[in-house]
């Protein structure tokens, strides 16, 4: 059996639902076909909310994957349960020092570094989701994580 993989969500905060069955099918790939076992999906936006619906449904087919809500902020300053439909929490250590307005931020690049993979939906620029996809860029280009944006080649979602 393969090392299983796992892949990290991100997008912008006003994607709709319309994106849901082509989440669906990617999850599936992800899945079947290269060993992607642990779903990372933040809490604050429409993209995060549609991909934890996807990851849920395939939850139903799939129940040993886990899908995990990450929290930016240390759960001792906001305590947060694991929503329905999620496996837990993720909050990556070493962030005690990190100033507010940069938690989600570094929170993002955390993952971006430690995932396998990266499915997001980002179509404007100056934002941090453009930046954090340039950082995973340049990450992919050293073989160091797969990049699937599901917003690229669509002139309307």
């Amino acid at each position: 059996m393969s090392e299983w993989k796992s892949c990290f969500f991100m997008g912008h905060r006003e994607a709709d639902e319309r994106l849901l069955p082509r989440l669906e099918l990617i999850i599936e790939r992800l899945i079947q076909e290269d060993c992607v076992r642990y779903f990372y999906v933040g809490g604050y936006g429409g993209f995060d909310r549609i991909a934890a619906a996807a990851v849920k449904r395939a939850k139903q087919k799939y129940p040993d994957i886990t899908l995990m809500l990450v929290l930016p902020y240390h759960p001792a300053e906001r305590p947060t349960e694991a929503p329905n439909g999620f496996d837990g929490t993720y909050h990556p250590e070493g962030l005690e020092n990190t100033p507010r307005r940069y938690a989600i931020v570094r929170t993002n690049q955390i993952l971006v570094d430690t995932c396998d993979w990266l499915v997001c939906f980002v179509r404007h620029g100056a934002s941090n989701s453009r930046n954090l996809l340039e950082y995973a860029r340049r990450r992919e280009e050293k073989g160091l994580i797969q990049i699937i944006n599901i917003a690229e080649g669509e002139s309307q979602i």
